[in-house]
């Protein structure tokens, strides 16, 4: 989730600059993508420029976004991106513990948002945005809302996902479920939830960095779907 690099980021006061890919015009599965770099990175710590410079590299052949280069470093994953960036940039280890049993705790959860949320997520989304269906299946709608089941769990007794400090499973779950509104939440049985949501967007940076973009996506396979339809 691209989304939860810009959290990630912004909460570690790293600017980064961004290279924009078109998923719509499948510019992710340009030949050039995975062979010479075309994405530049610039990191600005604490406002002193670290570096800006491009690589040639074999970059990614899983031709999937977000992808970070920092010096001679690729990584084309959103969890693995949040973590490098809190362990190259945090001061302290709030983000990402280094305590293994605290750590193992946010990998698992981290593990929960890739393999459980966010692939239910896609599995809803890309036949509309790529494969011209026009179907919502109730089924893996439910199967979002069991995985909120899980969240509610996760949360029952504490502020956070991990505890009651946010961490980098925070930012990225919360990523993941601003994409998943679609789906309409239980205020009862996803009480919990729906009260760590509100607590993520109290966050400065939240509304223009995850809320903003995440609606104009749900707007888009809203629109698309239509399209599909024939409705317009």
């Amino acid at each position: 989730m691209v989304e939860a690099n810009f959290v990630s980021a912004a909460e570690l006061e790293v600017e980064l600059e961004w290279k924009v890919i078109d998923l719509m015009r499948l510019e992710h599965k340009n030949a050039e993508f995975i062979k010479v770099i075309i994405i530049i990175f610039s990191f600005y710590f604490k406002s002193k420029s670290m570096f800006s410079h491009m690589i040639k590299h074999q970059v990614n052949p899983q031709h999937t976004i977000p992808l970070l280069i920092f010096n001679d470093v690729v990584i084309a994953d959103s969890h693995s991106i949040c973590t490098y960036l809190s362990e190259k940039f945090g001061e302290t280890d709030r983000l990402y513990p280094k305590d293994l049993v605290k750590r193992s705790l946010v990998d698992s959860r981290l593990h929960f948002d890739s393999g459980h949320l966010f692939a239910r997520m896609r599995f809803l989304y890309e036949p509309i945005l790529y494969n011209k269906s026009s179907e919502m299946p109730e089924d893996r709608i439910q199967y979002i809302q069991t995985a909120w089941d899980i969240m509610e769990r996760f949360l029952e007794n504490s502020l956070y996902v991990c505890g009651d400090k946010m961490t980098i499973v925070d930012l990225c779950l919360s990523a993941t479920e601003s994409l998943t509104e679609i789906c309409s939440m239980d205020q009862i049985a996803h009480r919990n939830v729906i009260m760590w949501l509100q607590r993520m967007s109290q966050l400065p940076y939240y509304e223009e960095l995850n809320r903003d973009p995440s609606k104009k996506l749900q707007t888009c396979v809203i629109e698309l779907q239509k399209k599909n339809a024939g409705e317009f």
